[in-house]
């Protein structure tokens, strides 16, 4: 018999939220994927760039023009100068840009550093690289780091941290304070970081995305982390990208290239296309989203959940207290698919150790407008 190399993994929440929706027909605010399509012009470059026999491999590290694209995006948004050659890695999603950099440098009996709640990829990455995963959680008022916990965790083995901003599933940001802390606390330290930046154009009320790449001791050892799919809208297309300096950039690629070696060519030339052509889509995006987010939040104000507008993602964190105290989020997600028809995930499946009486919900509103509304006036009667 198999001795598995991840005992503890099995189907993840998102896929049976999904699949638990498409059962009853509920609408799905579970898993982090838009109802509506991309850009027109983008959607047009694919069949383009098909048309035009751009269907064969592409570079391993990706398109040239891509690459590019990208590190002039990172130059108007963050001052920062990368190297499209040397620092700009694009790949097949985000989710393998992590994996590909914690192989890259984690070790047997290394530690890294998650902050919970986090992200289901984090820790199996870990494991199979041999190392292990060293939970701090996050302030549970307002998700913010504390940082005597960080200090406290820290040990000679620590090899990793790992960062999430905006952040899943909370939509709380890293200001640019807290990445001087961060970089002060691990001066002279032999510690690499990821910063799984993929929400980084979902930042609201007028505040700037505080990245890694702004920060020069920080992104020195880090390997920094975004995602076309979240961008553009298109998850299903699988395209991301990690920025890295050119030590780390080259170790990430030893591991890329056996694990993908490529992303999907006609989609890396569209992209580019596209990134050329309208460069003001990032600039658009948080009004965009911000007036999801607002309606949504709007239309649930008469509701029982209490909640805070969050400041980035797309993802609305509500709390049921007054509804169903008496459930656990996982049975009170399960209730109100079958019972309410609206699909939603529970925070506690980002803990390693979930806070028992916390009583917090997941709400994706990257929806159209009727699917928001449809969803609140369901919500609202609960």
């Amino acid at each position: 018999m198999i001795t598995s190399k991840l005992p503890n993994v099995g189907t993840t929440i998102f896929t049976t939220m999904s699949q638990l929706a498409a059962e009853t027909g509920a609408l799905n605010l579970s898993q982090g994927f838009p109802d509506f399509d991309g850009p027109q012009g983008l959607r047009d470059a694919v069949v383009r760039h098909i048309n035009s026999g751009h269907n064969q491999y592409a570079p391993m590290t990706g398109l040239p023009a891509l690459r590019e694209q990208v590190a002039a995006k990172v130059a108007r948004q963050y001052g920062a100068r990368v190297d499209a050659n040397s620092e700009v890695t694009i790949t097949p999603g985000a989710t393998e840009a992590i994996f590909c950099a914690v192989q890259a440098v984690v070790r047997t009996g290394d530690e890294v550093i998650v902050f919970d709640p986090s992200y289901d990829s984090y820790e199996p990455s870990v494991e199979l690289a041999g190392g292990r995963c060293v939970h701090v959680q996050l302030d549970a008022r307002n998700f913010s780091i504390d940082w005597q916990k960080l200090a406290d965790a820290l040990t000679p083995r620590t090899r990793m941290i790992i960062l999430n901003s905006p952040h899943n599933p909370s939509g709380a940001l890293i200001s640019s304070a807290d990445l001087e802390q961060l970089a002060q606390l691990i001066e002279g330290r032999d510690i690499y970081l990821i910063s799984d930046e993929v929400y980084e154009h979902l930042v609201y009320d007028g505040v700037r995305h505080a990245s890694v790449l702004a920060n020069e001791a920080l992104y020195s050892k880090a390997f920094v982390v975004s995602s076309f799919g979240k961008t553009y809208h298109v998850t299903g297309w699988k395209t991301g990208y990690v920025i890295a300096p050119p030590a780390l950039s080259a170790e990430l690629r030893k591991v890329h290239q056996y694990v993908n070696f490529c992303g999907v060519t006609p989609l890396q030339w569209a992209l580019a296309d596209y990134m050329a052509a309208c460069p003001e889509h990032v600039e658009q995006l948080p009004g965009f989203y911000q007036a999801k987010r607002d309606l949504f939040c709007d239309l649930l104000t008469p509701s029982r959940f209490s909640f805070s507008r969050v400041a980035g993602t797309y993802f609305q964190l509500v709390d049921y207290s007054q509804i169903r105290p008496d459930l656990n989020d996982v049975d009170m997600a399960l209730w109100m698919t079958r019972e309410h028809g609206v699909a939603t995930i529970p925070v506690s499946v980002f803990y390693q150790t979930p806070i028992p009486e916390q009583r917090l919900i997941r709400l994706c509103f990257a929806k159209r407008e009727e699917t928001l509304r449809e969803a609140a006036k369901k919500l609202c009667v609960i």
